[in-house]
């Protein structure tokens, strides 16, 4: 696309050199991916700054630069390099209303499903996608676990990716006939502007309790930035909120967009009901003015009824048949590392991605549930490094008193001391002598052999990932691969 034509799009304050008869062949706020007629927009991050990569993207064939500090890009390195260097008032902004006209704005060219909340963001999207697919639609997935284009998936690093990313991956969606997709959008994207200019054809609200403290400072900034999905929504555009979550209404205040309502309390629009679960799944009911579901999903816990009503509920906007409905979400099938259960014999390992204090108190009253006192319950648990450290002493009061073993342990320490971490948890545990193994590894194996035989243990907080971040250096390691290895060795 024509530079002269792409920056039409865009609030410019100034420009140097001659934007005209210059081809754009890609966007990118990401130096090293910088190439023949590239542009490169330096946006201010919070481990590094783009302003300070603006001589590399250049070397790397950068024909414009954006900026929004004129003092970090002096004239004469773009007039010297024949560079066009573009200057607005901000470069994040601009990032997503330029990749939006790069890419022909895609979104408003498939139909597009946004999911925010603090938990049951990635559960939902799998429900939704498979139901997409049933009714017979080819779908894409954006999320935590991985970005789905077809036949191509990419380990996500991101929730959500950068905005030039998600309008590169919806314009290959739709150039490979994908009709569907569905993403998962964090307080981070919303706050960042990733998702800026998108046209989202239903935005759902699962829920929101603390977390994230370490970016949004305080629970309001938090709400505030979820917020933002509802206040940018296009009128024709149709939400999905969960009834039972009291923020639902401070959350919509602005939003003027035709709503449904689930949940158990009974002003629900959609009703939840009759919920019941075991190890092999959950079944309950949801229930309507019009219509009444029965739905037995393979997925375990009571937050799943909540997660698949959502897109129950999105079903029957799009005048899917009860049938369709019923049975996408039925087959939908398990996600990797939400209260997945691996076991040998009758001890049981649930492998779950929770890691805020709600979460894992769901998983916990979950299992609890399922017992019902005739098993013992041990959870492995650690908190990451270099984030909320609010936290910590939460989550090890809600293990202390949820279980009966708990082993305290190390979970992506990232650059903060493992064991600093650890202590900062043992502050809200009340038990004399909790287990503490640092090593990951041992405290999944000690928790495995030195349980009972009917024993169920949680290892929370990893799920899907097979790393661990340690000193800035990733290692390999899965909880669930690990746990079947000594499944297998001490069962």
């Amino acid at each position: 696309m024509k530079l002269d034509k792409l920056i039409q799009n865009i609030e410019v304050v100034s420009v140097i050199g001659d934007p005209e008869n210059k081809e754009i062949s890609n966007i990118t706020n990401n130096s090293k991916e910088v190439k023949n007629g590239s542009l490169f927009v330096a946006v201010k991050g919070f481990a590094a700054d783009g302003h300070k990569f603006i001589s590399d993207a250049i070397s790397s064939g950068a024909l414009a630069i954006v900026v929004d500090n004129e003092a970090q890009s002096p004239e004469e390195l773009f007039l010297q390099n024949n560079v066009v260097r573009i200057v607005v008032k901000e470069s994040r902004k601009s990032l997503a209303d330029l990749s939006c006209e790069f890419y022909g704005h895609p979104s408003k060219q498939l139909k597009l499903v946004g999911i925010t909340g603090s938990n049951g963001k990635t559960t939902t999207s799998f429900y939704i996608k498979n139901l997409f697919e049933t009714a017979g639609y080819d779908t894409g997935l954006l999320g935590t676990i991985s970005n789905i284009v077809g036949e191509m998936e990419v380990e996500s690093s991101l929730t959500t990716p950068e905005s030039n990313t998600i309008n590169k991956y919806l314009r290959d969606m739709i150039d490979a006939g994908i009709t569907h997709c569905v993403m998962e959008v964090s307080s981070h994207s919303l706050t960042l502007d990733r998702v800026r200019g998108l046209n989202f054809d239903y935005a759902i609200f699962t829920n929101i309790t603390s977390d994230h403290l370490d970016f949004h400072s305080d629970f309001q900034n938090y709400l505030n930035a979820k917020k933002i999905l509802f206040d940018n929504l296009n009128s024709s555009a149709k939400v999905i909120y969960n009834n039972d979550d009291e923020n639902w209404s401070e959350l919509l205040a602005d939003c003027s967009c035709t709503s449904y309502s689930y949940g158990q309390d009974i002003s629900s629009d959609f009703t939840i009901k009759n919920i019941s679960y075991d190890m092999d799944g959950t079944s309950f009911e949801l229930v309507s003015d019009e219509s009444t579901f029965i739905f037995n999903t393979k997925l375990i816990g009571e937050f799943n009824a909540y997660n698949a009503a959502c897109a129950a509920i999105i079903g029957v906007n799009e005048n899917y048949s009860n049938d369709i409905i019923t049975k996408g979400i039925n087959t939908t099938p398990q996600v990797p590392g939400r209260f997945e259960v691996v076991g040998a014999g009758n001890k049981k390992v649930v492998v779950d991605y929770s890691h805020t204090a709600d979460s894992l108190e769901k998983a916990l009253l979950a299992i609890q549930s399922i017992v019902e006192g005739s098993r013992s319950i041990h959870t492995v648990f650690g908190c990451g490094g270099d984030r909320d450290k609010t936290k910590r002493p939460i989550m090890g009061g809600i293990a202390d008193k949820l279980s009966d073993e708990i082993y305290v342990t190390s979970d992506n320490p990232r650059s903060e001391n493992p064991l600093e971490i650890i202590d900062n948890i043992l502050t809200g545990v009340k038990r004399e002598n909790p287990n503490v193994v640092e090593d990951r590894e041992a405290a999944i194996k000690s928790a495995i052999c030195e349980s009972d035989e009917n024993a169920v243990i949680l290892i929370a907080g990893k799920g899907h990932e097979d790393y661990q971040l340690i000193n800035g250096v990733k290692h390999h390691f899965s909880d669930k691969e690990t746990a079947i290895k000594y499944l297998e060795s001490c069962v």
